[in-house]
């Protein structure tokens, strides 16, 4: 994900952000079995998917506090 995605991520619902963090956590797991399995030779997209699910949840934490500090 690289910095213009992340930044139209913050814009939108946390539903679409729910939604594409189950998403990448799936794809995750595809790729840990298949390098497991010795299907995958790219081992930096692992690091790129944890990559991305650690930016949508910080988005969703600099939202939650945003949120608290309105109220």
């Amino acid at each position: 994900m690289n910095k213009k995605d992340l930044a139209t991520m913050k814009n939108k619902p946390v539903a679409e952000i729910e939604k594409e963090l189950h998403e990448l956590r799936a794809k995750l797991v595809n790729l840990k079995f298949d390098l497991q399995a010795g299907k995958v030779k790219n081992i930096h997209d692992v690091h790129v998917v944890k990559k991305s699910i650690a930016q949508l949840l910080t988005v969703m934490h600099e939202r939650s506090l945003t949120e608290a500090a309105a109220k």
